[in-house]
């Protein structure tokens, strides 16, 4: 069993996006600039805003956060979007999910442009990234790319089981999955899937993305398989400083000996997400998808 290390694969990538904004700018181009909407005070997504900050900062961005009380009405946040579609500073930019109950999540998303649309949620990044066609593709399916690649995980004809039918994770890396030159045969299982643990079973590599802490146990992964852990539950843990543990949807400690590579939560797919959007903000800077 190998751990496949988020962490490390992550920290190359930026050195890599480092180094090119460098040779960028050093030419007389312009530094890419990401921004990011927050509204409201979820822990969470605070965190995860200022990891976004903190990683621009190492590459070498542009970031510019701004942050609204949950009391903004969806037509002032409308607003704020348009301010930044029309900013030519701003080459990418993302607004933090969750959103609060009165705003409408897939109207905010559909009035990004898209082509700064750097989340790679907008339906024309989402029905390119389908047909193959370059695209802004959706930052943790992206990363999951990424990991597969540079562990050198064989895809061609391997079968690929997907737990979970997301717009975030599920649909876009099963597509991904079955694209020209990765090949994979994939099945995408849900809550409604019969037969689940004899469908994994049969798996080559797993993906689980069920939001469901240790869903995925020793008895339905096959000896040898890659098994890829994109969950993120915060469980109570009284021997922790926070008081919480994160857990994945893979039962890790039963099922990490019979796999030959497995990815551990945190420090598996977590890092490569931010990744995918530095990735994409360098895309948007160099207007190379859309021009």
């Amino acid at each position: 069993m190998q751990l496949i290390d988020g962490k490390l694969i992550s920290g190359q990538v930026k050195q890599e996006i480092a180094q090119e904004v460098k040779q960028i700018v050093a030419a007389g181009g312009k530094q890419p600039h990401l921004a990011v909407i927050i509204v409201g005070h979820d822990g969470g997504s605070e965190t995860y805003v200022a990891n976004k900050e903190k990683a621009c900062g190492e590459v070498g961005f542009k970031s510019t956060r701004l942050a609204f009380e949950d009391t903004i009405t969806e037509t002032e946040l409308l607003a704020e979007i348009e301010k930044l579609n029309n900013n030519p500073d701003i080459d990418g930019f993302i607004v933090q999910l969750p959103l609060p109950k009165h705003i409408d999540e897939q109207k905010i998303i559909e009035a990004i442009d898209y082509r700064k649309d750097v989340d790679g949620f907008h339906p024309i990044n989402v029905g390119r990234t389908s047909i193959g066609l370059p695209s802004f593709v959706s930052a943790t399916p992206a990363g999951i790319m990424e990991l597969l690649k540079r562990y050198k995980v064989e895809t061609v004809g391997k079968h690929c089981v997907v737990i979970g039918r997301s717009n975030i994770v599920g649909k876009p890396v099963a597509t991904l999955m079955m694209q020209k030159g990765t090949d994979a045969t994939v099945t995408v299982c849900h809550s409604r899937t019969k037969n689940l643990g004899e469908i994994c079973l049969q798996a080559d590599i797993i993906i689980a993305a069920i939001g469901v802490p240790n869903f995925v146990k020793a008895e339905m992964v096959k000896e040898g398989a890659v098994v890829i852990d994109v969950g993120t539950t915060r469980v109570p843990n009284a021997s922790t400083k926070s008081g919480f543990k994160l857990t994945g949807d893979v039962d890790f400690e039963s099922v990490a000996p019979k796999c030959s590579l497995i990815t551990p939560v945190p420090g598996g797919v977590g890092p490569m997400t931010i990744c995918s959007l530095l990735k994409n903000t360098l895309l948007a800077g160099r207007k190379e998808i859309y021009g």
